[in-house]
């Protein structure tokens, strides 16, 4: 047998190491994540890195304006998990599109709301009539203010609704070019600067509306890299857990409003309120009858049985739990 110099061993070594990494990195999933600028605790680990360090996987993320746009990247493919509204998710659970909700992140309150511009003459309900209000289309906003409007006995077709994402929004509010708009920040904070809150999603929640956001993935996705999806929630939860504990340390000078701040848009002063207008479910709460085992389900199933009232969508299907799974919490619950 032949004795290797030791040159020899050394490149036998190198070219190892190097098929080793190569190896690896062939394994990596790549993963392109869409995100939106509302204000919640996991923009802290997205800024610091936490999700690609948890999930090993190489993350493009990807900045949407609404849900509805994340849905049609999603359903084209070219993002694999996303954050959407409860309307957007009904939408496409309706349109049966390969999505199962993973986590629901935030139960919303006073961080989306309908604001009215200062002299557009609104001042109660019927005020509306004949007035131009701008909201994203399929959005949480939009179904809010369609059941705002339904519970005040306004006609939707009396008012003119107009469909504008939400930097449009903030400029049309800024030109007088509306009369009012339901949107979430950073939008919201600069449209509240020329006007009032007329109202809040959870006001709309008390009067038998409520809505909620939520990471969604690709089923074919999270099938091929359950792992990925499983650190992808515990990170997420992580997050949440660390606010339930700290928030109230979460001021306009720490370091989290900063990333926060980076990654929304939003004004540092205006996010520690931000981060109290929504309610951010554990890890816990995802697993409970509540949300993910039973309670978002009825929800998608209210909210689908509204759209299409509207108009908005075609059918209602008569089971929405394909579309909600528990698997990745369970999972992440195992995880150290």
């Amino acid at each position: 047998m032949s004795i290797l110099s030791r040159r020899h061993l050394l490149a036998a070594t190198a070219a190892l190491a190097l098929s080793a990494a190569a190896i690896g990195t062939a394994f990596a999933a790549d993963v392109t994540i869409g995100y939106q600028t509302g204000a919640d605790p996991a923009k802290v680990a997205q800024a610091s890195g936490a999700y690609e360090k948890a999930t090993k996987a190489n993350i493009n993320w990807r900045k949407f304006d609404s849900g509805a746009d994340v849905i049609a990247a999603i359903a084209s493919g070219d993002v694999q998990i996303g954050y959407v509204g409860s309307s957007p998710l009904a939408a496409a659970a309706s349109r049966e599109l390969p999505i199962e909700t993973i986590y629901i992140a935030a139960l919303l309150g006073d961080a989306e709301a309908l604001v009215v511009r200062n002299g557009a003459g609104i001042a109660k309900p019927e005020d509306f009539k004949g007035k131009k209000v701008a909201v994203p289309f399929v959005s949480t906003t939009h179904y809010s203010l369609l059941a705002a409007l339904k519970h005040w006995q306004v006609d939707p077709k009396s008012v003119e609704i107009l469909n504008l994402r939400p930097p449009e929004i903030a400029a049309a509010f800024a030109r007088g070019d509306i009369d009012a708009a339901y949107v979430w920040d950073p939008a919201l904070g600069k449209i509240k600067e020329t006007g009032k809150v007329f109202a809040s999603s959870a006001d709309v929640a008390k009067w038998g509306a409520p809505t909620f956001d939520a990471w969604i993935a690709r089923k074919d996705f999270a099938q091929k890299n359950p792992e990925v999806v499983a650190q992808f929630v515990k990170v997420t939860a992580d997050s949440y857990a660390d606010y339930a504990k700290n928030g109230a340390n979460w001021t306009p000078a720490s370091p989290e409003v900063a990333a926060i701040a980076r990654l929304t848009g939003a004004k540092p002063e205006e996010i520690p309120e931000l981060l109290k207008g929504n309610k951010y479910p554990l890890l816990a709460d995802q697993l409970s009858e509540a949300l993910l085992g039973g309670g978002t389900v009825e929800g998608l199933t209210r909210t689908s049985a509204f759209l299409k009232e509207q108009g908005r969508i075609d059918a209602v299907l008569k089971d929405y739990g394909p579309y909600v799974s528990r698997t990745p919490a369970e999972q992440a619950a195992k995880l150290n």
